[in-house]
């Protein structure tokens, strides 16, 4: 994990892990908007509100501010994959993962943009963790997802591509939340367009994913 600058040198105070803070939150906007290769040093200090040398004292690049948010996201947008349960019943499993993905949409669009972002732009600063931790978790949990189709828990499916439905459709509404809005309107694009979006794909995955009798 990225280390800010000021972090090496001394013990950190109170008031300088709040500037660290106000330093990612502004990096935060400008990455999510512009991506790493459209976001300057510059663009940041001035959304922070502070002069670009304190905020070098701080954050030495633009890469050590892009790396320390890339950790964070990718620390807590694996949380909810972490927390599927082998011992578990499926169903509730699956409800449970869909639902926790979508309340990730819906409480960081920014990290979910920066996390795009990155993926569009070949992922060049965490290649190695999509290669290396994400896929072994990835593996582990589609082993789940297997054992529980050769259990007749589940239809059998690839655990793979329902993963990767899963993702698509939640983070849909964070990364695409202004055509979401658009074509829903007032009327049906308020909050609760996130729990409509729930029910919905609660009832696309879990139906598709049920065994059917045998004929």
């Amino acid at each position: 994990m990225a280390i800010p600058r000021a972090a090496k040198t001394q013990r950190r105070t109170r008031i300088q892990e709040e500037k660290e803070e106000k330093i990612l939150e502004a990096a935060l906007d400008v990455f999510s908007v512009s991506g790493f290769r459209g976001s300057t040093i510059d663009q940041i200090a001035d959304v922070a509100g502070m002069s670009k040398p304190n905020l070098l004292y701080y954050f030495r690049t633009k890469e050590a501010m892009h790396r320390a948010l890339i950790d964070r996201v990718l620390y807590t947008w694996l949380e909810p994959l972490r927390a599927f349960d082998a011992n578990g019943n499926p169903e509730s499993e699956i409800r449970s993962y869909i639902r926790r993905k979508l309340e990730m949409a819906r409480d960081f669009p920014r990290e979910s943009r920066l996390f795009a972002n990155e993926v569009l732009q070949g992922a060049p600063h965490i290649e190695d963790e999509l290669k290396g931790p994400l896929k072994d978790l990835v593996d582990e949990k589609a082993g789940v997802i297997k054992a529980w189709a050769k259990a007749g828990k589940i239809a059998k499916c690839d655990p793979y591509h329902l993963i990767f439905s899963i993702w698509s459709t939640t983070q849909h509404y964070a990364d695409f939340d202004v055509q979401v809005l658009a074509v829903l309107g007032q009327e049906h694009g308020g909050g609760g367009r996130f729990e409509d979006a729930a029910r919905f794909l609660e009832q696309l995955f879990i139906d598709g994913l049920r065994v059917k009798p045998a004929s």
